[in-house]
């Protein structure tokens, strides 16, 4: 299955969880509601969240002169993309990491760490930057605010719908049992399902940027090398400013990833499977 087609299947699934879990609450305008509170707030993260995203991470606006490497890969890309040049940014962060964020192509910004331009080379450079320009040209800032509305308007309803249930009075027949304790499961499960399901958009996105990337710099190699790096220093060396709002931006996870039922709950595909897919690319680009 794509990734493309993966994430559709997926936002489905969570439209979907979103309508099932409406028709239990019975009622339409909770469900509007719900929604429409919920798509203000990510909304309008998502105008802002180039601002929003720079200022977490202490970033700091940088040019061709402060740094010419990082401003000729960049605007070599961003040529080779047919979009205009992004801002650029540096982290204060000994952790090599990248992100990008803008709601456009207009409005695009590229940060990295100061620890990324240490450890990279110009090609592994190149890789990691093809990548953050793949996001802003997939519009996975707009994606992830979508399924970070349909995630919100699910946890709101569960909570309307677990406050309805303490204060309401009901019946002591066992069809209300019955249905009382199907609509808690539900009320419990559903916010962890939509949660789960967001978190695999995001590991899409990133298969997604990878692939992108790779044909954006003309070669995974690049990207490979870059990736097999950041495994393992961002595992040995910790993100002061690492925020669980922003670390699905991240070309790697800023924090200490885990394995076995852990993987269901990571922003980001194990890192092995990235670089094997990118591996798998080699000979036929």
């Amino acid at each position: 299955m794509s990734n493309w087609l993966k994430t559709t299947v997926l936002l489905a699934l969570l439209t979907g969880l979103l309508l099932w879990l409406g028709d239990l609450l019975g009622g339409q305008q909770g469900i509007v509601m719900a929604l429409a509170f919920a798509a203000a707030l990510n909304f309008a993260a998502y105008f802002f969240s180039d601002k929003i995203a720079l200022a977490m991470h202490h970033a700091k606006p940088t040019d061709e002169a402060s740094s010419p490497q990082l401003y000729a890969a960049v605007a070599e890309l961003a040529q080779r993309a047919s979009i205009p040049m992004p801002k650029l940014y540096l982290i204060p962060e000994a952790q090599p990491n990248a992100f990008a964020t803008g709601r456009n192509p207009q409005h695009a910004a590229v940060a990295v760490t100061e620890g990324l331009l240490r450890i990279m080379d110009r090609d592994e450079l190149k890789g990691v930057l093809a990548h953050e320009l793949t996001h802003v040209l997939h519009r996975d800032i707009l994606i992830s605010s979508v399924a970070a509305t349909i995630a919100g308007a699910l946890a709101m309803l569960a909570r309307m719908a677990g406050f309805a249930m303490m204060f309401a009075g009901r019946g002591s027949d066992r069809d209300d049992r019955g249905g009382g304790m199907s609509g808690l499961f539900f009320i419990i499960v559903a916010p962890i399902a939509a949660m789960l399901i967001q978190l695999a958009i995001s590991r899409s996105r990133e298969f997604a940027a990878d692939e992108g990337g790779a044909r954006l710099a003309g070669s995974p190699t690049g990207l490979v090398s870059a990736l097999k790096k950041l495994g393992a220093y961002t595992q040995r060396i910790p993100m002061a400013t690492a925020q669980p709002a922003t670390a699905h931006m991240m070309i790697a996870n800023p924090f200490s990833g885990g394995g076995g039922i852990a993987k269901l709950f990571s922003t980001h595909p194990p890192m092995e499977k990235r670089i094997a897919r990118l591996e798998a690319m080699v000979g036929r680009m």
